[in-house]
This record gives structure tokens, sequence and C-alpha cells, in this order.
């Protein structure tokens, strides 16, 4: 029989808050985490709005600043909601053997020194050519190696393995918006077929910075209403004309069923289902058909042992793109078929921008707060119908809803789709 998979500790810090109870607060609320970007000087991008982190510091989880300054700005988020995690399941008091505890994040690149960069550029200029000699001296002689290590991806994971002693399963996976949905679900699998009993998985990026910005208004998929940050994204909106970009760390902690039973801790929920897909389309486009999502949304449904009808929330990709509003919305109707137009679909993107690396397990966290507490959070700035977005999505208010199963979507550049399947533990 397989083994059973639950989620027994969170942690979350993002646009919206320092916490998981504060986030989810302010989404019930329906405020948003979007205004005038900080961290870098944007005022000749024509993207000048973001989500950011404010106000925290790696000593709001008790660790040292000084320890932790040299490292990527997204080691310190998951440090920050790895500890949190941990915390929330006590589960350390019951790892007798190190080697079936495991970690799998999705993160992002880290720890970029545009300074630096810059003046290695400039010296590699400084007679109107390009001397590649002085760019290399000038590294050699400003790099710091330390630093260098931190930009590759798998470093939060080398971290937190080493912080918590997790001796099993590391991984990092980054495949752009999928990337901690799919952590999720790959350690799961871990689990099910029993390599691990205990994960720690999630995700972390942050790309607000100014090789980041560029990139996403290259591919035109940032908004542009610097006016009205807070108005900026608005999911299935007819006015929608991008997504505003995020930044953050979620984690989770997931144990086999029947050992989180006998240590008597607390159960948040089950992973009951995991799908996913590749479109094999485009790089950067959504197939048409919508078929990639389908697949990934039908199998997680049969993964979990249910039909579409079961399914009582979606927590949308919804990124407030043209195309990936439309096609989403295609690809629930495919999916629900004549349930499609009853079934609540909503996109927290709305209100704390998109994550990239780590939207998907911040969003699977909110699906099994939506199942706890009975509430849909709303899909804020949803405003001007768009007849090609034409589903429930619960918008501008929170809604009160029973609901026993909710799915969660993350389509990725690339064309990675990953939904995952969460469900109520009722014991």
């Amino acid at each position: 029989m397989r083994r059973r998979v639950v989620v027994t500790g969170i942690g979350m810090i993002n646009p919206m808050g320092h916490d998981a109870a504060t986030v989810w607060s302010g989404l019930k609320e329906g405020k948003s985490g979007v205004a005038k970007t900080t961290l870098f000087d944007a005022s000749g991008f024509p993207t000048q709005i973001s989500a950011e982190v404010k106000n925290w510091d790696v000593s709001k989880v008790g660790e040292s600043i000084e320890q932790w300054e040299n490292r990527g700005r997204h080691t310190r988020f998951a440090i920050g909601a790895g500890k949190q995690a941990i915390q929330d399941s006590g589960v350390m008091d019951s790892i007798s053997d190190p080697v079936r505890f495991g970690v799998y994040m999705g993160s992002g690149e880290g720890n970029q020194d545009f300074q630096t960069f810059s003046r290695m550029m400039s010296a590699a200029l400084a007679n109107g050519t390009y001397d590649a000699a002085k760019f290399v001296g000038k590294g050699l002689e400003l790099l710091d190696p330390a630093k260098e290590l931190e930009q590759e991806p798998n470093m939060p994971a080398a971290h937190l393995a080493t912080m918590f002693n997790a001796q099993g399963p590391n991984l990092n996976c980054l495949t752009a918006c999928a990337a901690s949905s799919q952590a999720v679900g790959e350690a799961t699998e871990i689990i099910r077929r029993g390599d691990a009993d205990v994960m720690l998985a999630g995700g972390t990026h942050s790309m607000i910075h100014p090789l980041g910005v560029t990139g996403f208004n290259l591919l035109t998929a940032l908004s542009e209403s610097n006016d009205e940050p807070t108005k900026a994204s608005r999911p299935f909106d007819r006015l929608r004309n991008g997504f505003v970009l995020g930044e953050g760390s979620a984690m989770v902690v997931l144990e086999e069923l029947e050992a989180a039973k006998r240590r008597g801790a607390t159960i948040y929920g089950e992973v009951a289902g995991y799908g996913t897909t590749a479109d094999a389309y485009r790089i950067t486009d959504i197939p048409p058909d919508g078929h990639g999502g389908i697949a990934a949304m039908r199998m997680s449904i049969a993964d979990a042992g249910l039909t579409p009808n079961d399914i009582g929330y979606v927590n949308a990709h919804g990124t407030s793109t043209t195309v990936n509003d439309k096609v989403e919305t295609k690809a629930c109707k495919e999916v629900f078929g004549e349930n499609a137009i009853n079934t609540p679909v909503s996109s927290t993107k709305s209100m704390m921008g998109h994550l990239i690396a780590a939207a998907g397990v911040t969003e699977m966290i909110v699906c099994l707060m939506a199942i706890r507490d009975g509430v849909l959070p709303p899909t804020i700035n949803q405003e001007n119908p768009d007849p090609d977005c034409d589903l429930d999505y619960i918008p501008n208010v929170a809604r009160e809803a029973n609901i026993r199963y909710a799915l969660n979507n993350s389509f990725g550049f690339g064309g990675q789709n990953v939904t995952l399947c969460l469900s109520r533990f009722d014991g």
C-alpha cells in the first residue's frame, strides 16, 4: 500500500507578511503587497513596481545577521521560512535517523553583485573596446569566492540541510514558476516510496534586481501600471497587462502519515495528488489548447483517487498575463466540464505578486488554510469582465465555503506544469 504524506509544519515570508498567519489574514482581507520598487533604482525601467519583502531580516527567526549577511537574499528567506516550518512541526525531537530526513527545494539563483560586475565591465571597456583580460583581472581582484558560490541554486537546500542535520535526499529543481510545487510533489514521492520519512520542502526566490526586471520586461511579461501599484496585478480581468514580480520563501514539513500520528503531530492536511507534465511547445508561450495544464490537473486528481466534481477550490496559476489567464480558464473548463462554472477559482498573485520559484508552495499553503478555515481567498482587482475569462474567480472579497479538496496550479516558463491536490485530514 502506498504510504500517505501529510503536512505537519509551515513557514512563510513574503510581501504580505513574515509568517503564515499574517499572510493568510492579509489575503482574506484582500490586501496588497505591491508598491514602488525600493531594492534598486527602477526609475528608468518600464516597470517600477514590485512586491518586496519589507522590514525583515534573519534576526526575526533568532539568527545572526552577521553570519548570513554574505548569503543570497533568497537564502536568508529560505532560512527564515525553514526555521518557522521546522519549529511549527516539532519534528526534530522524533528524528532518530538523520538519513531518513531530507530537503527538496525549488530555488532560483541568488546573490547578484551588480556593483562589482559594473566595475569589472568599466575596467574592460576603459579604452573603448572590450578587453577580456582586464575584465578577468578586475574580477580576480574584487570577487569574493564565497559570495560567488552563493549564486548557485542549490545553496539554500545545502544550508537548510546543515542547519537541521538533514542527511537524507537533498535536491533542488528550478522549473521556473512551477519549481516549488514540483519540489513538494517530488518530496512527496520520496516519502511515498519509502526513501525518507520526513522532507523539508518548498521554494525561495528573489528576482527584484536589474537583470531580473530587465529580462521579464524584454519578454513583455510585467505590468507597467506604475501609477497604481496595488491595482497592477489583476488576474482574469479584461484590463490585465502583465504580472507583478514578487519575492520570498515558503516551506512545509512533509511526513509519512503513521509516523506523524504516532508523535501526535498537528496535521494541516494531506498531499493527496501530484501531477506534472511538459507542454513540449514553446519556451514562453502556452499552447492555445492548454493541453499541458489539462493533463497535470487530471493527473493530480486521478492520483488522489478523486473525480473533478470532488474539487471545491482551485488556486490558479493566474499570473495576470493576457495569455495565461485565458488558457488556464480554458483548461479548467476542459477538466471540470459542465461543473466548471460552479468551481471557485482565485489567484492570490493579485495580492502578493508572482514569487516565481517560491510561488507554488506559497499557494499550496493557501489551499491548506482555505480547507482548514472554510474561507476562499479572493482575486482582487477583478473588476472588468472578460468574455474569455468567465469562471467564478471569487472577485475582490473572500468567501466562506466548506471544502474538502483543493487544487493548486503552477505553470512555468519552459512549459513545465505542476498541479497539487490538497485534502483535509480528519484522522
